[in-house]
């Protein structure tokens, strides 16, 4: 049918010899622009709920830098991913989600986290610190508490999002405030 000179495996026995060919992004919708001198860090990136778009920041040093009780850094269709801050002594609040999954991980900091099937049903506690994930499923109730000498920082990611696109909340306060 077609003759089609110089292919595999005849022409390249192993791909050591394949003529390399640069990665070019033909999608007109998503033209994007990657600088290697850009400094990703929270401290040089605009503190703002930057979903939908493509986003890449180094989340550690995000999450660590984050001053704000919470605050939403990017929001999308499906997905949300907020940054908090949680002060000595202090906790998150009892809450429950009933449609929203919940992955949390600790960047700095000490605590517990509890959950259960009720309020006044919190059977399952576990001690938290750095580099410690909780998973929460949707309909438990939880609530982390900082038990150490110094603020406990994480960040979260709700499925599908829990708080309207750009909240930022800077104290517990004003997050109590903004969901009555």
């Amino acid at each position: 049918m077609y003759y089609v000179p110089y292919t595999y495996p005849y022409a390249y026995p192993s791909y050591r010899y394949a003529p390399v060919v640069p990665y070019v992004n033909h999608h007109p919708h998503r033209q994007m622009t990657y600088n290697s001198h850009v400094d990703w860090s929270l401290a040089n990136a605009r503190i703002a709920d930057q979903g939908p778009n493509p986003f890449v920041i180094n989340i550690e040093q995000a999450t660590e830098n984050n001053t704000l009780f919470r605050t939403a850094l990017w929001t999308g269709e499906h997905m949300q991913l907020t940054l908090m801050r949680i002060p000595i002594g202090e906790d998150i609040g009892l809450e429950m989600h009933e449609d929203t999954d919940q992955f949390l991980r600790i960047e700095d900091g000490d605590g517990i986290v509890e959950m259960g099937s009720s309020k006044n049903n919190l059977t399952f506690r576990r001690p938290i610190s750095e580099d410690i994930i909780a998973i929460i499923p949707a309909g438990t109730w939880h609530n982390i508490t900082n038990t150490g000498d110094e603020p406990l920082k994480l960040y979260s990611i709700y499925t599908p999002p829990e708080h309207p696109h750009g909240t930022v909340h800077p104290t517990k306060a004003d997050a109590l405030a903004a969901e009555s």
